[in-house]
């Protein structure tokens, strides 16, 4: 028993320096790879991993620009920015994303339209771009998301300014909105400008001058955390903001013609006969531009798409009607200048018109017919009888020659997103777009502005500017000149004898002034100003000659005639021209056009009356 309990030292001495041994084998081998490994890392691969530690520590960051303002003519805010709270996220930051996602819709409210489209966009942007999912967080919401940061990275509550219409619905067709980019936009854009935003103007003013108003983005760079918590800011190149536009619409104006038109469907656009200057142009319905700005849910969408009253269309620009029997003081002109007849040619009307050798009437709208009729008086009394006779005589191309002069049939360049050029036959038109001659009893009706022929309220507004400016034409514009925006195009002149303006324009001031004129009961009354003016009913569904006329009063709401009217006042200094569709109501369009008229010269008139009394007080008092 002894023996075995004594200790074999020499054995247990070569176990003891086997394992030292072994120890420092072991040692100098993993020292040896850390060696190396310390050597690859930092000799070796130091370029690219430095690069990657960078990259890791400092991150390049877009800093948008401030998107230029709005303004209306007495420089009051049409379009602003506004702060507002954008709730964010980095995708190159996140590990699973509709894990992500999922936490995020238990702390704010999310909508499934507002998680596809972000999903969308969050791969065609660049994984380190911060891509919005939710605008216009509540206070509530925004506690909520930084109490659960830690856990959520890539995360961010970041504040941005968001575009604000403070006059809503009443510039919406003019002004426009701007709205999230789309795909076929997003394929068409420099990535380098609009890097850094979400935005993009999509209707009028701010699609025009879209490249003004966006302004250039600046960058920083920036010190982050592990978590991706910014530090420091290392270096910083500010943005270039938007260039802000001044434009010539009347904010009072505008409004006076909204209200004029209010529960109807229909369209005012009134221009300063000697600029050019578009002082109001209003289509209603109308709508909320700030509904567009950070993307509009389907539902409402929907609603104002299929709504049939259509407030997303833009009558004044786009709406394209008959021009009826406004078109009759230009053909009148034409007639005149072509030396088709003379100013004192007239003729005998029984209430209807007939071509040689056909049995057909073309009507006058008053049956009975208004007896010996000159051009005054046809214009007057809006004489169908009497224009067909001069179309007749002149013929269709020359009667397509002289409206294009008046730039009716073709787009007026307007500083807007969208226009469409109306419609003026002629035989070429007709054989290019129908595949078919040119009828003698299409040229009857071409005479009170019917069958083919087609214009916009803002086509005929420019028309009207030119009677009032006796044959200077002007260049509708919105925007005022100044940075980015070029200066009003050079004026042309439509040649005329002075003595055929006056006799058109005279014939326009019997249409107001004269107790049978077809606009003086409804506007001739206690008018402080001179008026030029004429009436037109266009047909919207074709009567049968033998209908009774009680039978075509009933017809449906939006089978009835459209009212339409042009004017331009006062008559011997014009300062407003325009041109007024109310759709399905024959009548309205006269009263529309006075309440507009009064808003914009009544204000003017008062000034003078004060100045001239501030005058003579002055020079009696000297006395």
């Amino acid at each position: 028993m002894a023996a075995d309990t004594i200790k074999d030292h020499p054995r247990e001495r070569r176990l003891v320096n086997f394992r030292v041994w072994l120890a420092v084998v072991v040692m100098i081998l993993m020292t040896t790879g850390l060696v190396i490994r310390a050597f690859n890392l930092q000799v070796m691969q130091y370029d690219e991993l430095a690069t990657q530690s960078e990259e890791n520590r400092i991150h390049l960051r877009t800093v948008p620009p401030v998107r230029g303002l709005i303004y209306d003519a007495k420089g009051r805010l049409l379009a602003e920015n506004r702060p507002s709270y954008t709730l964010t996220i980095i995708r190159e930051r996140v590990e699973d994303m509709d894990w992500t996602l999922d936490e995020l819709g238990k702390l704010v409210t999310l909508d499934q339209e507002d998680v596809d489209e972000f999903k969308e966009r969050v791969y065609q942007s660049r994984p380190f771009n911060s891509v919005p999912l939710k605008y216009r967080l509540s206070e509530r919401e925004i506690a909520r998301v930084s109490v659960n940061q830690h856990r959520l990275p890539g995360v961010n509550v970041e504040a941005q300014l968001i575009r604000y219409y403070p006059q809503k619905n009443t510039m919406a067709h003019a002004v426009g909105y701007v709205g999230r980019i789309n795909d076929r936009e997003l394929k068409k854009l420099d990535t380098s400008l609009y890097s850094g935003t979400n935005i993009i103007g999509k209707t009028g003013v701010e699609r025009y001058y879209e490249d003004i108003l966006l302004g250039k983005p600046g960058y920083q760079e920036v010190e982050s955390n592990a978590r991706g918590r910014v530090l420091r800011v290392l270096k910083r190149v500010d943005p270039i903001p938007g260039k802000d536009l001044h434009l010539y619409l009347d904010l009072d104006l505008q409004k006076a013609a909204m209200n004029a038109l209010k529960g109807k469907r229909g369209a005012v656009v009134a221009l300063d006969p000697k600029t050019g200057g578009v002082l109001t142009l209003a289509s209603t319905p109308s709508y909320d531009t700030n509904s567009f700005v950070t993307g509009i849910g389907y539902k409402e969408y929907s609603n104002l798409r299929d709504n049939i009253n259509r407030p997303l269309y833009n009558r004044a620009t786009l709406g394209e009607y008959p021009p009826a029997s406004t078109i009759k003081p230009f053909v009148g002109l034409a007639a005149l200048d072509s030396d088709t007849v003379e100013s004192d040619y007239r003729i005998f009307d029984k209430g209807y018109f007939q071509l040689p050798g056909e049995e057909r009437r073309y009507r006058n709208w008053k049956r009975k017919g208004d007896g010996w009729t000159n051009l005054v008086r046809a214009i007057a009394r809006s004489n169908d009888t009497y224009f067909y006779d001069i179309a007749v005589k002149m013929g269709i191309d020359t009667i397509h020659e002289y409206m294009t002069m008046f730039g009716l049939g073709q787009r007026t360049g307007l500083d807007i997103a969208s226009e469409r050029p109306g419609l003026m036959p002629s035989r070429a038109w007709k054989r290019q777009a129908r595949g078919a001659p040119w009828y003698p009893g299409e040229t009857v009706i071409s005479g009170i502005g019917q069958g083919y022929m087609l214009a916009t309220p803002l086509q005929l507004a420019t028309a009207t500017a030119v009677l009032a400016n006796r044959g200077t034409v002007v260049k509708p514009r919105l925007a005022k000149p100044g940075p980015g925006v070029a200066p009003v195009p050079p004026f042309a002149h439509v040649e005329k004898d002075e003595k055929d303006w006056e006799t058109v324009i005279k014939g326009m001031r019997e249409v107001v002034e004269n107790p049978r004129g077809t606009a003086a009961y409804r506007i001739g009354k206690n008018l402080k100003y001179t008026v030029a003016g004429k009436t037109g009913t266009a047909q919207v569904v074709g009567i049968p000659q033998d209908i009774k006329e009680e039978e075509a009063q009933v017809l449906e709401e939006f089978q009835k005639d459209h009212g339409l009217f042009i004017a331009f006042a006062p008559v011997e200094d014009p300062k407003i021209a325009l041109a007024v569709i109310v759709e399905n109501d024959s009548k309205a369009a006269v009263g529309v056009a006075r309440k507009v008229m009064d808003a914009w010269l009544l204000p003017q008139l008062n000034d003078l009356t004060k100045t001239s009394l501030l005058s003579g007080n002055k020079k009696e008092g000297e006395l």
